[in-house]
């Protein structure tokens, strides 16, 4: 799977999304525009999280969209998704793209350090954040928006901006030098996912 140029990153949520609603509320999410879901579920329930990866790796694959796996490798490999996206306490991206293979799309986390992203040879993007207060990850270390600039001209690799982010203030992470902006409860903490989506997506054009 070819990793798209730039856009809205969707990060699912397993406190946010409704078991049964899973799949139905990702495909909205798609259909407002979002170009790469990762799945992220931090719970215990295996069963749950293979399913749930599987029916997600389906859906990818009909909207031909890449699928990433949060820190757990053996699930991205055992499904057949494109990739993980990997922090620094989880598997070594050497170790990633040995089990996953040339192909996979592997990202790193590289919170507010930009020499992490220097160290991460390899890697198909690198993240960044948080920038702005997080719901999900309250406690996250904050990051300059002049780490992305500084990013940018460094970097060869697409940027991942996290943390936060909410239309009013997305705009400015894509001027300073983001590819990518990662959204969690901004997306699928609304109403309407697919409107939500949809006004990520406006701020890349």
């Amino acid at each position: 799977m070819k990793f798209p140029s730039r856009g809205l990153y969707a990060i699912t949520d397993n406190k946010l999304i409704k078991t049964e609603n899973f799949i139905d509320i990702v495909s909205q999410a798609i259909i407002g525009g979002a170009k790469i879901i990762q799945y992220r579920d931090k719970s215990n329930d295996q069963k749950r999280r293979l399913e749930q990866a599987r029916a997600l790796n389906r859906l990818c694959k009909k909207y031909k969209i890449p699928l990433l796996i949060n820190d757990d490798v053996a699930l991205a490999k055992k499904i057949g998704a494109d990739g993980v996206h990997i922090g620094k306490d989880d598997s070594e991206l050497l170790t990633a793209r040995a089990i996953l293979g040339k192909d996979a799309i592997i990202g790193v986390s590289c919170y507010n350090q930009l020499s992490l992203a220097e160290q991460a040879i390899g890697a198909n993007y690198v993240a960044f954040g948080r920038f702005f207060n997080s719901q999900t990850k309250p406690e996250a270390d904050s990051c300059h928006i002049e780490l992305l600039r500084q990013a940018r001209k460094i970097l060869h690799c697409p940027i991942v901006a996290i943390g936060g982010i909410t239309v009013d203030n997305g705009a400015e992470l894509i001027k300073a030098g983001a590819d990518y902006l990662a959204v969690i409860q901004g997306l699928f903490g609304q109403k309407n996912v697919t409107v939500a989506a949809r006004r990520y997506t406006a701020l890349f054009n």
